[in-house]
């Protein structure tokens, strides 16, 4: 019996054994047999049972790269997968620097112009001069093949201490000159200007939260410290946000010691929290915080802490409702995952993420064109919060979540001057080719100002409205006398501001453009009248369904409001 029973317990693991065998054999021999396994397998076993089976050869790899796009569009809205590709320039536009020959280049029509020369880069040690035109890129011709002016960018960009050989028509040359030039590093500036307003106001364009705004910003707040500046405008309108550690540490320069700042909670990450440290050197300044619906992630944790603290004025529209946190997740073919992990809340505790559903980014993708329908770039009481997602600043200010930051003073988008032939000539390009094409013509005259104030008194002299509407005739836009006469005002402040930034830069650039600016008037007026801060300001509670906001009415938008009310009994 005990031998019996031995001989059993053999044969059975013989049978185990030869029966694991026979099944590794038939897994690698013979994958038509393989059972299809619900769970992290069955995409991997799918794939190996087509390319083993299918009745066509197919590519396996685009096939895995289709699956895996498919599967992260089922997440949220911001969730993306980066394919191997594009990698290396998916975070370009945020690092401190880049490789390139350090130029700022434009499209005028299909021409490629050479607007101007960064200092120190190989474009300035070859030569290169503004309004050069680039008609060759290495052995490619780029002129006359309407090719984007992103895949150009793409041509010039590269690695470091690479060569690129660029044929360059100067003037009315016949003959091109080639220039090779090395690649270096290109410093890439994420304040675009600072400046003062007047004797004791500085303003601050931040365009987006990259690694290096934080070093740029305390250098743009020391400059006008030193020029007399005690107030600031901080201008986060169409900044789409950037890295939420810069934010923070901008942020932390504005506010006392133990504030708290932002906190992330996701499902597999626990609560953490950023608080003020104490150490900022603008404290106590006069603080004014502009944002509308392109100001985004980074720009809401910056405006919606410097709101839950009462630490200053929010002016401008209700920002885009980004409040989910990302990082990025490498996979094992050097292909990235960039996947939601957390959401982030204000210090009232409210996450400023609009609605969304899983699996449909299209729909989100329309969220700003719904708001413009309904009439909320245009008027306040067209905003809908969510009462049951109201919170209370420091102060006891009601505020909400679950859909952006609504600012304290709202400013409707100014619809003053514009007309159907002001719309013709935007967006086909016209006016801003019109300035290319100015400056380039008249590039000694418009060099030789010391100043972007004098070149503006001269250009105040031209009749460049008139001009605008002959080189526009040229074009095919019919002239439309009434309506260039309503929209005048409007084309040559923007005529005068494209022209200047060819030879000033953002400095001349930006001083011009919001000359008559709403929002950076409303600014001005908030810091004059000592009404910057929520507590003292006298400013309405936005708990009254945000009837009670301050707004800004323009006698363009009269009419339109008509129309849009109209729009919106329609719209169900």
């Amino acid at each position: 019996m005990n031998r019996r029973f031995i001989w059993v317990i053999l044969l059975i693991i013989i049978s185990l054994i030869l029966g694991f065998h026979v099944g590794r054999y038939y897994r690698i021999m013979r994958p038509q047999y393989k059972i299809l396994r619900l769970g992290q397998n069955k995409i991997n076993e799918t794939l190996d049972v087509i390319s083993q089976n299918y009745v066509d050869a197919v590519d396996i790899n685009h096939l895995s790269e289709s699956a895996v796009k498919k599967i992260v569009s089922e997440l949220d809205p911001h969730s993306s997968y980066i394919p191997v590709s594009d990698t290396e320039s998916a975070y370009e536009d945020l690092e401190a620097s880049f490789s390139g020959i350090g130029i700022r280049l434009d499209m005028q029509f299909d021409t490629i112009l050479v607007i101007s020369v960064i200092s120190g880069g190989s474009a300035e040690k070859a030569g290169l001069m503004p309004f050069d035109r680039i008609i060759m890129v290495d052995d490619s011709t780029v002129a006359g093949r309407n090719i984007g002016k992103t895949k150009i960018i793409r041509m010039l960009r590269g690695p470091k201490n690479s060569k690129v050989r660029l044929g360059i028509q100067r003037g009315n040359a016949d003959e091109l000159t080639e220039f090779e030039l090395t690649r270096g590093d290109i410093p890439n500036y994420s304040i675009d200007v600072s400046y003062k307003v007047n004797d004791d106001i500085g303003y601050i364009k931040i365009s987006k939260f990259s690694r290096s705004t934080y070093r740029e910003f305390l250098t743009a707040i020391a400059k006008l410290k030193q020029e007399g500046v005690e107030s600031f405008i901080i201008d986060l309108r169409n900044n789409p946000g950037g890295y939420m550690e810069t934010a923070i540490n901008i942020i932390n320069e504005f506010l006392p010691k133990g504030r708290l700042i932002v906190y992330m909670e996701g499902r597999a990450y626990p609560r953490a929290e950023s608080y003020s440290n104490g150490k900022g050197a603008c404290q106590d300044v006069p603080l004014v915080v502009l944002i509308d619906e392109l100001s985004g992630s980074a720009s809401e944790i910056f405006s919606g802490a410097i709101q839950d603290n009462d630490r200053g004025t929010i002016i401008g529209r209700r920002s885009y409702g980004k409040g989910l946190v990302q990082t990025k997740l490498d996979l094992s073919d050097k292909s990235e995952l960039l996947l939601t992990i957390a959401r982030y809340y204000t210090p009232s505790g409210r996450c400023i993420q609009k609605e969304y559903e899983l699996g449909k980014s299209e729909e989100y993708s329309h969220d700003l064109d719904n708001r413009y329908m309904h009439g909320e770039f245009y008027f306040a009481d067209s905003i809908k919060m969510n009462d049951s997602l109201e919170f209370k600043t420091s102060g006891g200010r009601t505020v909400y979540g679950g859909g952006g930051i609504m600012p304290d003073i709202f400013i409707p988008s100014d619809t003053t001057g514009i007309t159907s032939y002001y719309s013709s000539i935007i967006n086909t390009g016209i006016l801003y080719h019109f300035s290319l094409n100015y400056s380039d013509k008249n590039y000694d005259k418009l060099n030789s100002f010391g100043n972007y104030k004098e070149l503006y008194d001269y250009l105040k002299q031209q009749s460049l409205v008139d001009e605008l509407a002959d080189f526009a005739a040229s074009k095919g836009i019919k002239k439309r006398p009434t309506l260039i006469a309503l929209s005048k005002d409007l084309m040559e402040t923007q005529v005068l501001a494209f022209i200047i930034r060819n030879f000033f830069d953002h400095e001349g650039f930006y001083p011009i453009l919001l000359k008559d600016d709403p929002a950076m008037n409303k600014a001005i007026g908030v810091i004059n009248e000592g009404k910057w801060k929520p507590e003292i300001s006298g400013l309405s509670d936005t708990s009254q369904k945000n009837e009670s906001l301050y707004s800004v009415e323009f006698p363009g938008n009269i009419l339109r409001k008509n129309f849009m009310q109209k729009v919106c009994r329609n719209d169900k």
